[in-house]
């Protein structure tokens, strides 16, 4: 950056040093006579001098190379020296244009849309297509966020060849279904669809890094967008949740039924136990209630609650009752 204005001060230097000595040159002190022609060579030398600053400015420009915010510069050296394995930075960067080419390449976060539409990604049908442990075949839309680390940039320029699209829609392409074939082709659809969709992105992410990372490349994001299986396969995985969600209902019904019976029993086996402590505490009184009625105690009962009338009618004998205390039997 420094070298480039250095450039561009000399040749502004030059340019004013030029228009300077044309107007001494012309000068006043030319005379009257010499007017004229003094105007004359005056336009002359700053046609001159504007003309040498422009060769110069053509010839100076191609030794100059600008590199953008977000972006290296890969130094290729045309004379056989292969690639400089330091990258330039953003900036400006004088160069030989006999001799050195700059390859300009994106280090910010870039992203992969890899999808059957053509509305995103490519133009064209990007879908990853593997197999699940039950040899069904898959097609699936992913995404994938990444950087490029600086440093390595040059090492991927000289392995590859070519601009990050290319490699983007190549290799980090089939990096991706080999991984996603390694994690996928282990698991059931069913398994994909609901519980393990998230370890299947997480497990599929890492083994990218793994592959990506001797090229400088850093996966920020990995997402699995959407899931397509054969119809058949889908309709099965549809009927066998509806199943399950009716089993479900039917076992929460039945845990229901056997709660409620069970306190219905424990109500029963609580009344049942009143009951019979009841029915015990009423023998018990009747025992103790037999116990205590002797035969005085029964007559003593009768004599209270007669009034000293004779029965009106009778079937046979009067009973007579023997008083306490009475020695004179009655007759017969």
């Amino acid at each position: 950056m420094d070298t480039s204005n250095a450039t561009f001060e000399g040749l502004r230097s030059a340019l004013g040093n030029s228009m300077r000595n044309s107007m001494q040159g012309g000068g006043i002190g030319g005379g009257g006579g010499g007017g004229a022609g003094g105007a004359g060579g005056v336009l002359k030398r700053l046609a001159m001098a504007a003309a040498v600053l422009l060769v110069l400015l053509l010839l100076v420009r191609p030794t100059v190379a600008y590199i953008e915010p977000g972006h290296v510069g890969i130094v290729i050296h045309r004379a056989g020296g292969g690639v400089d394995p330091q990258p330039l930075g953003p900036g400006f960067h004088l160069r030989n244009p006999l001799f050195t080419q700059i390859q300009e390449y994106p280090t910010f976060m870039q992203t992969l849309v890899l999808t059957r539409g053509n509305t995103e990604g490519s133009p064209g049908n990007d879908e990853i297509n593997v197999n699940s442990v039950e040899g069904q075949p898959l097609s699936l839309d992913v995404s994938m966020s990444f950087e490029l680390n600086p440093a390595k940039v040059p090492a991927l320029y000289q392995t590859f060849r070519t601009d990050v699209q290319t490699i983007s829609h190549g290799f980090i392409k089939q990096a991706i279904r080999q991984s996603l074939q390694e994690v996928v082709g282990q698991e059931q659809i069913a398994e994909i669809l609901g519980p393990k969709k998230a370890e299947v992105v997480t497990r599929t992410q890492a083994l990218l890094q793994k592959r990506l990372d001797p090229y400088g490349m850093e996966v920020k994001q990995f997402t699995l967008n959407e899931f397509r299986a054969p119809p058949a396969v889908m309709e099965a995985i549809s009927l066998k949740n509806v199943m399950q969600q009716q089993g479900l209902t039917a076992q929460n019904e039945l845990q229901k039924n056997q709660f409620q019976a069970q306190g219905d029993s424990i109500k029963a086996a609580g009344r049942a136990k009143a009951i019979l402590t009841e029915a015990e505490a009423q023998a018990r009184a009747n025992e103790l209630l037999s116990r205590s009625i002797t035969t005085n105690l029964v007559q003593y009962e009768m004599a209270k609650r007669w009034n000293g009338q004779m029965p009106q009618v009778t079937g046979g004998a009067m009973p007579m009752l023997q008083l306490p205390g009475s020695g004179t039997k009655p007759p017969n």
